[in-house]
């Protein structure tokens, strides 16, 4: 089993594992199934590399589902669980979610709405390193940026053609491309160095550089000499597992769905 799978199935677990609650917890804990389903971390981890083994897209997919729903409502990590589910689902609540455009700022402040801090801004979106975005969300920046005729000029111009290439002016809105240009099979900090080298797909993921205030987070993880390292593996189980205990239901809030997919 490869490293991304290993890695994949852990993240996959705080999600489904949570979605799957047995029981009425309080609050989130690890060891949260340790007697009413002892075997279920395993269960699920199983299951989980089996599924992304045969269709590896699942992963990004999961990640943005865990991101969505605590925004909207490692493997040698413990992890907690016993997350429930809401009762209401609503549009209007998707309006805090970041957007593929948003300026730092605006990131910034949709994550400190949710107690997590510039860190774990960068760290989640590291999460791009085995993602996919369509055409329709970044192309406004290979032809007319601003309404300026040109390319946004963070892009750097040898990617630029590559892009393009993907993404003809006019053509299927549609067509997926990576956001880990080269790498986005593996979870890994490469994301990061495309970011350096003006690789960076999404506008929002692209200003993660170019902004004073999240570059040296960037360099971080790309082990930039003079700034204290970050291990990429690690402080994201660390901001996964923050994200994971946002806006907790307590007491008789929220429910266990039989449905992940609709309420009881």
């Amino acid at each position: 089993v490869s490293s991304f799978n290993i890695i994949m199935g852990m993240l996959m677990c705080i999600l489904l594992a949570t979605l799957a609650t047995m029981t009425q917890g309080q609050v989130t804990r690890v060891g949260f199934y340790g007697t009413s389903c002892p075997r279920v971390e395993s269960i699920v981890r199983t299951a989980v590399q089996s599924a992304v083994r045969a269709d590896p897209t699942l992963a990004a997919g999961v990640l943005r589902i865990f991101f969505h729903d605590c925004f909207a409502g490692g493997t040698s990590w413990q992890v907690p669980l016993g997350r429930r589910d809401g009762l209401v689902s609503q549009a209007s609540d998707t309006a805090n979610l970041p957007g593929f455009n948003d300026p730092i700022s605006v990131q910034i402040r949709k994550f400190a709405d949710k107690n997590l801090n510039i860190q774990d801004l960068v760290t989640l979106v590291g999460g791009h390193t085995i993602g996919t975005g369509a055409c329709a969300v970044f192309s406004y920046r290979l032809y007319n940026f601003n309404n300026t005729n040109q390319p946004d000029p963070d892009i750097n111009p040898s990617f630029l053609p590559q892009l393009r290439a993907l993404c003809p002016n006019g053509g299927d809105a549609s067509t997926r491309v990576a956001l880990d240009t080269g790498s986005v099979t593996r979870f890994d900090n490469s994301f990061y160095a495309n970011l350096r080298n003006g690789r960076g797909v999404l506008e929002s993921d692209a200003k993660l550089w170019s902004d004073p205030t999240t570059r040296p987070i960037v360099q971080r993880f790309l082990g930039v000499r003079g700034l204290l390292g970050l291990t990429f593996n690690v402080e994201f189980g660390r901001s996964m597992i923050k994200m994971g205990n946002i806006e907790l239901k307590t007491g008789s809030q929220g429910q266990i769905r039989r449905v992940c997919r609709a309420t009881n």
